[in-house]
C-alpha cells in the first residue's frame, strides 16, 4: 500500500534539466575541454559530497531524534523549527516535514514533477532521485524500487510515498538499529545514510560500521 501526496505548486522548470543545471553542464564541458578539470576527479568529489559531506546535517538531526525523545517529538510536530535548532534553515517559505519509520510503516520520498529535495539537511540530490524512472516508479511500484535498492521489507509493512513540492520537503527518520543503546549522538550519526533519510535505504547495522572502520 502507498500513500501519495499530490498537492504540487512548483515554481520549477519541469524539464529533465533545469536552466541552472544546463548552465553548469555547459561550464563543466568548457572547463574540461580547456583541461582545467579532470572529470573522474570531479565525479568523485561530487559523489563524496552527495553521500558523505552533504547528508551530515540530516544525520545529526536523526541521531538527536534517536537519542532524545523530547527532540523527536518536536521534530515530528514541527520539523522546520526542530531542524532550525541546529542552525539549518532552508529558503523562505520552505517547510520541512519529518516522517518516522516503524515496524509497521516504511516511508519513502520522491518528487514526481521535478526534483524538489531537502538540500538543507541532505546536500546535493543524487542523480537517480532526479531521474524520470525513479520519479514515476516510486509511486507506481515502491516495493519494486526498494527491492532494487536492496531494501527487503516484511509483506505486512505499509509503504508510504511522500511527494515533495516547492514548499514542502520531507526527511525520513529511519528505524534506530538494535544494539545501539548508550551510544553518543556522534556515534549514532555515523549509522545514518543519505538513502535512509530518503527512504531508499536503511540505517547501517553497527556491524557494518565496524567493517567500514
Amino acid at each position: 500500500m502507498s500513500a501519495h501526496e499530490h498537492d504540487h505548486s512548483h515554481d520549477h522548470d519541469h524539464s529533465e534539466l533545469s536552466e541552472i543545471e544546463l548552465r553548469v553542464r555547459a561550464l563543466e564541458t568548457l572547463l574540461t575541454e580547456k583541461g582545467y578539470i579532470d572529470p573522474p576527479a570531479l565525479d568523485e568529489l561530487i559523489e563524496t559530497y552527495e553521500t558523505k559531506i552533504g547528508p551530515k546535517n540530516g544525520a545529526r538531526v536523526v541521531a538527536r531524534a534517536w537519542a532524545d525523545a523530547d527532540y523527536r517529538d518536536r521534530l515530528l510536530k514541527d520539523a522546520t523549527s526542530a531542524i532550525a535548532e541546529f542552525g539549518f534553515t532552508g529558503r523562505q517559505g520552505e517547510h520541512m516535514v519529518a516522517v518516522e519509520n516503524t515496524d509497521q510503516t516504511h516511508n519513502m520520498v520522491v518528487c514526481t514533477l521535478c526534483s524538489c529535495y531537502p538540500w538543507t539537511v541532505l546536500g546535493l540530490p543524487p542523480v537517480w532521485y532526479k531521474s524520470a524512472p525513479y520519479r514515476s516508479r516510486a509511486v507506481r511500484d515502491p516495493r519494486g524500487v526498494l527491492d532494487e535498492f536492496g531494501v527487503k521489507l516484511p509483506d505486512d509493512t505499509e509503504v508510504r510515498v511522500w511527494d515533495s513540492t516547492a514548499e514542502i520537503r520531507y526527511l525520513v527518520i529511519p528505524k534506530r538499529p538494535a544494539g545501539t543503546d548508550g551510544w553518543s549522538e556522534e556515534r549514532l550519526a555515523d549509522l545514518v545514510t543519505r538513502n535512509s533519510m530518503i527512504g531508499t535505504g536503511l540505517a547501517l547495522d553497527p556491524s557494518e560500521l565496524e567493517d567500514a572502520a
